[in-house]
């Protein structure tokens, strides 16, 4: 075994975005993390398709936590289960968009309609496969009485009646809250939960990173990032004029988190804020926009097996050169430079 295996793994949260089957690459990440062991998963936050990683990787470790006492051993195989519980979900993805139905947030028989339809229209019965597949690999009720140990997640969803970003948790966390997370609205129906219409977190946060400063007690945060905040070149056709629109549109709630964060950050180094009062939250990130770009947005609603299994292999390959560039730095600074990036 390494001295670096020996060493005691570090804290880290995990803030994790969301982007339709874009959102495969984040498993590839997760799955090389897991993998490693050299982490300790603390919060997860996630929206959309990174809600959906966020419960798979809970699951695994609920999963340990309830077969074994053992904190090393619970962690060990959390981590190990939680891989296998993400590829299952991601090949059941897989599968349904090699049997037409199409992207995990997108069914395209009725996208092309939506101009003209609103989903109540053009799928009055509801139907989103994707609902049935996270209910049966994901075990809600072991996953909210999990105990303390077991990374606790955060999913977004956006309320409709007051447009405000919710955030589900503990025993508020649900299959209905994730795919409240993933509700397109021009797609899907409203999801109702507790007497409220929720839509897709994206709106409001994409991800929350609040919940990771405010309920997580790690200060290192890693942002798996799925949607590019820059592009070389301006878009000048309808379709790429309205994706771009979109990415603005999801990144802009992480942006503002993003400045708050170094701004707090700024004055802490300044001495002007109370560090007992005021944390100094490490932000780092694994860039999946630049490895995505060659796909385009339209993408997002592809989800064949071929298609979900490249995005993994890209994203255990960021994932992995992550950890080598920055494994030393968990709990020494950060290595997202938000001035210049965000």
């Amino acid at each position: 075994m390494s001295e670096r295996r020996k060493a005691p793994p570090q804290p880290l949260s995990l803030a994790l975005q969301g982007g339709g089957s874009h959102g495969a690459l984040t498993w590839g990440v997760l799955d090389a993390l897991l993998e490693d062991g050299g982490v300790d998963l603390d919060g997860i936050s996630g929206t959309s398709a990174g809600a959906m990683n966020a419960v798979a990787v809970a699951h695994g470790f609920a999963q340990a936590a309830a077969q074994t006492a053992d904190p090393q051993q619970a962690r060990e195989e959390g981590a190990a289960l939680a891989r296998a519980t993400l590829t299952r979900l991601w090949e059941g993805i897989g599968a349904l968009g090699g049997s037409g139905w199409g992207g995990p947030l997108v069914l395209p028989a009725m996208a092309w309609m939506t101009p003209w339809l609103a989903p109540v229209q053009s799928n009055p019965l509801d139907i989103n496969p994707l609902r049935q597949l996270l209910e049966r690999e994901i075990d809600f009720d072991c996953l909210t009485a999990a105990p303390a140990s077991v990374p606790r997640v955060f999913v977004c969803a956006t309320n409709v009646r007051t447009g405000r970003g919710e955030i589900f948790s503990g025993p508020r966390l649900s299959a209905a809250a994730v795919m409240a997370s993933a509700c397109l609205p021009m797609v899907f129906q409203p999801v109702t939960i507790e007497g409220q219409a929720y839509w897709d977190g994206g709106y409001s946060g994409n991800p929350a990173l609040y919940p990771l400063i405010y309920q997580a007690r790690c200060s290192d945060i890693l942002l798996v990032q799925i949607n590019p905040i820059e592009h070389a070149e301006v878009p000048d056709t309808v379709p790429e004029i309205m994706d771009r629109m979109n990415e603005i549109n999801f990144n802009a709630c992480l942006l503002a988190e993003l400045r708050a964060i170094e701004f707090v950050r700024r004055l802490l180094a300044e001495g002007k804020l109370d560090p007992e009062h005021y944390r100094n939250i490490r932000m780092h990130r694994v860039d999946g926009g630049a490895a995505l770009a060659e796909f385009g947005a339209a993408s997002k609603a592809r989800a064949d097996l071929n298609f979900v299994r490249k995005l993994f292999d890209l994203g255990r390959t960021a994932g992995a050169k992550w950890l080598a560039a920055h494994r030393k730095d968990l709990g020494v600074r950060a290595t997202l430079q938000l001035t210049h990036n965000a």
